[in-house]
């Protein structure tokens, strides 16, 4: 390809996407990629995790413009412990002025054979922001669970999902905490999850359904 049709070539989100998992698998190792991950009001359009850390990251291609950025950092900034953009080379040369300095920066641009090449401008930081309280939120109730049994914690069956969130974050130290909450995305199987949730839900509506039943007998009791 000639360097005309080099800089002529405009790359899309589909065109990155799948090259980037390859490309981060191999950079960090033992990943888990979750795709688009709806946090607060945004969506993280990967989120990956490691052993040790839970990183938000955000995709612009050649296509896409700043518009909705600063919101999107914003949210990003609360939800992971380290953020990366992976901005296509129309945006390599003032992508560091649209991102904080703690975020990583990887641009990608097309080779001479058609593939992608993705190069590392800045290593992510750690995010000053993020908040525990809104980064446990992208586990599930199931998960929440899990994570009482392995701390030997009571199961809070009639408890809300932001109480157990709470008591969690309230009973585990943060070193123990996270590398567990980390391990349950590791092992995150959305079948038996499904699974797991509608077994939860349907025991909650037995449970609803029995105190309703048990006030019932109370009342008619008294008649």
């Amino acid at each position: 390809m000639s360097d005309a049709g080099l800089k002529k070539q405009i790359l899309h989100d589909k065109d990155i996407r799948e090259p980037l998992f390859y490309f981060l698998e191999e950079r960090y190792g033992k990943v888990r990629i979750l795709e688009e991950k709806c946090t607060g009001r945004a969506r993280a359009d990967v989120v990956m995790v490691t052993p040790y850390t839970l990183y938000g990251i955000e995709i612009k291609s050649d296509a896409d413009t700043y518009a909705r950025l600063d919101g999107q950092v914003k949210n990003y900034n609360w939800y992971y412990d380290r953020n990366i953009i992976v901005a296509g080379s129309s945006h390599a040369g003032h992508v560091k002025e649209h991102v904080p300095e703690w975020w990583g920066i990887i641009t990608v641009e097309p080779d001479e054979n058609g593939d992608v090449d993705f190069y590392v401008l800045r290593e992510a930081g750690q995010n000053p922001k993020v908040k525990e309280d809104r980064k446990i939120t992208i586990l599930w109730r199931t998960e929440l669970n899990h994570l009482l049994e392995k701390n030997r914690l009571p199961k809070y069956r009639e408890k809300s999902k932001k109480f157990v969130q709470d008591k969690l974050m309230e009973k585990v130290p943060g070193e123990i905490l996270w590398p567990q909450a980390y391990e349950e995305l590791f092992e995150r199987d959305y079948n038996a999850i499904a699974q797991e949730i509608e077994e939860f839900r349907s025991n909650r509506r037995k449970q609803a359904v029995n105190r309703r039943n048990d006030v019932w007998n109370k009342q008619v009791r008294r008649l």
